[in-house]
């Protein structure tokens, strides 16, 4: 049967309360810490010589599809009415939404340390201890629109110009690609600074704290993050159905780029999937 997920907003007190629960329980058995685990082996940036398939490459966006999936079905096991709901901050835009309330997400960090205090992933709830990550301590961070130096959220203009993209990707497949719809929604800008970072990675930067990096998932709204990004990507399908996945074969030898990203037919680790067998989820999920 398919399954719904659903925006943040519209979840009752009880399914915030069963997702948030399924999420413990994945941490408390230390099969979340897995998910963590191969995030932080597939995050491959541009400078690395070797194969990219979660960020700054075209499988970007199927890559996660299946990493939500593999999410949701591990939550599914244990309560089979959760789903992974999607956080649209185009309407969500301040610390103080209902997304950061003490019965789902928590909130920010405090100052100093920006160790989160309240919510059921506050380390002194003794639920949550952060076991891989880029720091030492072991408890979880946000820094929520980062009030020292104020960042703000994409804006829905923002992501309409990234929907309007009428191809899916382009050459040299990295986060230089000067246009395509996968660079633009992952958020790689040619500017300095803050200005580089758009779109998902802007979302990242404005939560901060452990949302910085490989080890994001860290922070459990890194998945309500993704299953937005993710309905962004089944909106524009439907818009552009005659733009497939690029690059349909592998760059040949001698391209910068030959063997470190995946064609559209090319096995994605660690499930052994390809782009092609990602680019529908009609027959598993919906959006609403």
């Amino acid at each position: 049967m398919v399954y719904t997920r659903k925006d943040v907003g519209d979840l009752s007190k009880a399914e915030r309360r069963r997702f948030i629960n399924a999420v413990l329980e994945l941490k408390r058995s230390g099969e979340y810490d897995e998910f963590v685990r191969v995030h932080i082996d597939y995050y491959v940036a541009d400078g690395e010589d070797r194969l990219r398939l979660a960020h700054m490459a075209p499988s970007f966006l199927p890559w996660h599809r299946k990493f939500l999936l593999e999410f949701e079905r591990a939550l599914r096991a244990i309560d089979s009415s959760v789903t992974v709901p999607y956080w649209d901050w185009t309407r969500d835009r301040t610390a103080d939404s209902t997304l950061w309330r003490d019965d789902f997400m928590g909130g920010t960090g405090r100052r100093g340390d920006r160790r989160v205090m309240s919510g059921p992933f506050a380390h002194a709830e003794g639920r949550w201890r952060v076991r891989y990550a880029m720091t030492d301590g072991d408890f979880l961070t946000r820094n929520l629109g980062r009030p020292d130096d104020p960042l703000s959220l994409p804006t829905r203009r923002q992501v309409d110009r990234v929907m309007r993209q009428t191809v899916y990707d382009v050459a040299p497949w990295n986060s230089t690609s000067r246009s395509g719809f996968r660079n633009r929604l992952e958020g790689w800008g040619a500017g300095e600074g803050d200005d580089r970072f758009l779109i998902h990675n802007r979302v990242h930067r404005w939560v901060g704290g452990h949302m910085l990096g490989g080890a994001s998932v860290n922070d459990p709204v890194f998945w309500l993050n993704h299953s937005y990004v993710d309905l962004l990507w089944s909106r524009w399908q439907r818009h552009h159905p005659r733009a497939g996945y690029l690059p349909s074969t592998p760059p040949p030898p001698g391209d910068p780029q030959h063997e470190r990203v995946a064609a559209r037919e090319q096995p994605m680790g660690p499930w052994g999937v390809t782009p092609a067998q990602m680019l529908s989820h009609a027959r598993i999920y919906r959006y609403r």
